[in-house]
């Protein structure tokens, strides 16, 4: 079909140049690359509530939107639930984080609004923005002071509309935390929203896995976004924050008015996601200890330190390079996948290691040697965490 469609086929041959070029692949190997961190997704927890549900009747589809008749029970209840758990006024479910961050950016901040967001924050954030009215910088990532600069630069500049600052608590691609005590600051000293995207934090971080903002999502000027998809073990996304947000949003939320419900019967296994985090300490407690035991792998065979959470980068620079290595080690039994801009910054890609909860100590330790091996036998030199950013 290169003829019928010349640019785009030019395209494809551009990224395939580069080694940029993606396709689907299989799942293969220990599970190095999703986000399942607590094991929840594969869990006879998940299965068995799944049957319970149909058997009481919880409908698979939801048939419509929410404001149509798409607005099943178990949405309901499970917002009701989230917003208890997560400490906040409300909370909304929607069919995903990335359809969820871009409904906040697109619909929250208002014209003459700033949205101040860290140079790292997640792609559906600069989608909304995109689609949003408010004026939007961003500022070094995890940098407090540079985010007050900009906002000092701005009201120099005639700004007086209200300010946001978009942060994610655990980042992505570089497994960093944010400094979210000086962010909560530097928010209420400023009269700013804060919005916290938990994504890669809920399950896992804070009292009971409500992630790292938990401390202050009891105020109104947080927002923070929880997706159910990652350590929750199912897929949608909860906004949790104050009422008059959550309401704006189910009124002028594109994404939200637009869209047709997520799953009944997924709102009904997020409901028991979110009890087992509160009732099942054990499991995150396992995922610690497999967190930590990774940490110390890493050092020890591969030289690798400096790592906070579940997520370990290994830094190459080059896009193949990085994309032969992620091959050969997927070749061995291990699915770690390379990561390529514009997902990072040029010249940073890297193999992205995710610790989920189905791996154990043995295949950890196994997976660090192999990656030692083959770092030794390219005379590839990973990157330092503290230069990712």
């Amino acid at each position: 079909m290169s003829d019928v469609f010349p640019r785009h086929t030019t395209g494809l041959e551009d990224l395939r140049e580069q080694g940029r070029f993606r396709r689907l692949i299989p799942r293969a190997g220990h599970d190095f690359s999703s986000n399942d961190y607590l094991g929840l997704a594969q869990s006879q927890t998940l299965k068995t509530a799944a049957l319970e549900a149909l058997e009481r009747g919880v409908p698979v589809g939801a048939g419509g939107s929410r404001l149509l008749r798409g607005n099943a029970d178990e949405h309901v209840v499970l917002e009701a639930e989230a917003a208890a758990f997560f400490g906040t006024e409300a909370a909304l479910f929607m069919g995903g984080g990335f359809n969820a961050n871009q409904a906040i950016f697109s619909t929250l901040p208002q014209r003459g609004d700033l949205v101040l967001y860290d140079a790292l924050i997640h792609a559906s954030t600069h989608d909304g923005m995109r689609l949003g009215r408010a004026e939007s910088r961003s500022f070094i990532h995890n940098s407090p002071a540079d985010a007050a600069a900009q906002i000092a630069s701005w009201r120099a500049e005639g700004g007086s509309g209200q300010i946001w600052i978009a942060v994610e608590s655990v980042y992505s691609m570089e497994g960093t935390l944010a400094p979210l005590p000086e962010f909560a600051a530097l928010a209420k000293r400023e009269a700013a929203v804060l919005v916290v995207d938990e994504a890669h934090a809920s399950g896992l971080f804070g009292d009971l896995g409500r992630g790292l903002a938990h401390d202050y999502a009891q105020n109104p000027w947080v927002l923070t976004l929880h997706t159910c998809g990652k350590g929750l073990g199912v897929s949608g996304a909860l906004i949790c924050g104050a009422q008059v947000l959550i309401e704006f949003l189910v009124n002028r939320g594109r994404g939200f008015i637009f869209a047709t419900a997520p799953s009944p019967l997924n709102a009904a296994l997020v409901r028991v996601a979110l009890r087992d985090l509160a009732e099942n300490a054990g499991r995150r407690a396992r995922a610690w200890d497999l967190i930590t035991h990774a940490h110390s792998e890493a050092t020890r065979l591969c030289g690798l330190s400096g790592y906070q959470s579940q997520i370990l980068p290994v830094v190459i620079g080059e896009d193949k390079p990085t994309m032969a290595l992620a091959e050969r080690i997927q070749a061995q039994g291990f699915d770690v996948r390379g990561i390529r801009p514009p997902t990072v910054p040029k010249g940073t890609s890297r193999l992205r290691i995710s610790l989920t909860g189905t791996l154990t100590k043995p295949v950890i330790t196994e997976l660090f040697e192999t990656l030692a091996s083959e770092l030794a036998q390219s005379n590839l030199q990973p990157y330092a965490l503290d230069q990712v950013a």
